[in-house]
């Protein structure tokens, strides 16, 4: 029997542009039918979609739970915050030493933490990238996959040699590292063989295992730093971005790239790219490298602010926000097709973290932001105004994620894929206020932007978590071992 029928909406999905109207009926969590005029005979619950938008739910591959709050807390608080922006799963970064669990060691016993410390807590289906910081952590790749479910890994380019925030942290004690190693190229190198290796070891499963790279140059970094206070010419977000310039997140996209073809690893995704100069080194480097699959992936903070629109120092973020004519190009990439996917980057850091002594120093503040609340909505409304189809809306925030990632029951809304869906008035115009979030995070880098969009209802595997904007029910999230399905 029928659990759920969805009536009189629009389905939007990544292989046409512009939605078509239809009913979407739903069994045991997945999309058992697609069409008009479905029959609502002995359905046990019908709703009426008012003729809104049903996009996929969004794939929010970049999210940063834990890391600024214990994950219990972030599991529960920050899925509600993204089930209010139509994200019905999150992929979000792990790593062993500071911040997270605040611990070193193997994944063997650091994993089986994260999982049991988020168990139960989500609204939202959640899996995990992990980060190799160690040698010992490259030779745990096969066993992560085959027994762990994570087959998508990461490297932080600057670590080795910046700090997370800029020049308020301590790398002796950041890393957790085991005496003698070191977080360097000659460390990336190993991890892409090892990846390769272990794309070589499960074939069946080569397509879904990548590495994704956060590109960016530690000695560019610090030097242009040591300029940009010297200086004292420039504060607060134009301060953070000129000391952390483009072209060291160019010069980072080319090494990486290098570094892949050396190693033969064809699986490559740049994070968060922020400006023209990164995006035009990922574009040089694809035709450089033909043989290696790269993804090129963009935040919806990079797309919406700017240094001058930002909302003050709370938009600090690695990479930082830019200037508008990066925004522009960045759009420029989108429409054009180069830009694979749009994520949130979402990192929940509350006021008594984010911002240090004095509070108005944009390189002591911590770096990162939440904002998957406003990832669908806000795409929906820059991109419109710029022309960009409904169907690549989807593409962007669902199917292309889901298929890089082995996530193969989602991404659309069709027969046989979990019942993600999401509700969307694209003719709601409201105004964002952190105090209507379901963050913890009490300020956002958006306060009193303009949105022509709204997620008005969510749902989990058929699972109404979100209905006219407010959040129902309990934690129904599920731990995603991939590939799934």
């Amino acid at each position: 029997m029928t659990d759920l029928l969805l009536k009189n909406v629009r389905v939007v999905t990544h292989d046409r542009d512009e939605p078509v109207v239809a009913d979407i009926a739903v069994t045991g969590g997945r999309i058992e039918q697609v069409g008009p005029g479905l029959s609502a005979e002995g359905v046990a619950e019908v709703l009426d979609g008012d003729g809104k938008l049903a996009f996929p739910g969004v794939v929010d591959a970049h999210q940063h739970w834990g890391i600024y709050n214990p994950l219990p807390a972030d599991a529960a608080s920050e899925s509600m915050a993204s089930a209010q922006g139509g994200v019905t799963t999150a992929l979000t970064y792990m790593r062993t030493g500071q911040y997270y669990l605040n611990k070193g060691g193997p994944y063997a016993e650091f994993f089986p933490q994260v999982r049991e410390q988020a168990e139960g807590q989500a609204y939202i289906d959640y899996g995990f990238h992990l980060a190799p910081m160690s040698s010992t952590h490259i030779g745990e790749l096969p066993d992560l996959i085959e027994k762990f479910g994570v087959s998508s890994f990461k490297i932080f380019m600057f670590y080795g040699g910046h700090g997370l925030h800029g020049r308020s942290a301590d790398q002796s004690k950041f890393l957790m590292l085991p005496e003698g190693e070191r977080y360097d190229y000659g460390h990336f190198e190993f991890v892409m063989r090892g990846v390769q290796e272990a794309r070589e070891r499960f074939p069946e499963l080569a397509d879904e295992i990548s590495l994704s790279l956060h590109c960016e140059t530690a000695e560019i970094m610090t030097a242009y730093t040591k300029l940009v206070e010297e200086a004292g010419d420039l504060s607060g977000l134009a301060a953070y971005s000129a000391s952390r310039p483009p072209h060291s997140e160019g010069l980072a996209v080319f090494i990486a790239s290098y570094l892949a073809h050396e190693t033969g690893l064809a699986n490559i995704n740049l994070l968060h790219l922020s400006s023209r100069k990164a995006l035009d080194a990922a574009v040089r480097m694809a035709k450089t490298f033909p043989h290696i699959d790269f993804r090129r992936e963009v935040t919806i903070g990079h797309l919406l602010a700017d240094i001058e629109t930002a909302n003050g120092i709370g938009a600090k973020v690695n990479p930082p926000i830019r200037p508008r004519e990066d925004v522009e190009a960045l759009w420029e990439y989108v429409l054009d097709g180069t830009v694979d996917w749009v994520v949130s980057d979402h990192a929940c850091c509350r006021e008594e973290l984010k911002f240090g002594t004095p509070a108005d120093d944009v390189f002591v503040a911590k770096a990162g932001f939440g904002g998957a609340e406003y990832l669908l909505p806000g795409l929906i409304t820059e991109g419109r105004r710029r022309g960009l189809p409904y169907g690549r809306i989807a593409a962007l925030t669902a199917w292309n994620p889901a298929r890089r990632y082995g996530l193969r029951t989602k991404g659309t809304i069709a027969p046989g894929f979990d019942a993600d869906i999401c509700l969307v008035d694209p003719g709601s115009t409201w105004t964002v206020r952190a105090s209507e979030s379901e963050s913890t995070q009490e300020y956002t880098p958006f306060e009193g932007f303009e949105l022509t969009a709204k997620v008005t209802d969510t749902f989990v595997r058929g699972n109404h978590v979100l209905d006219a904007g407010k959040i129902v029910g309990r934690p129904v999230g599920q731990y995603i071992s991939r590939p799934l399905g």
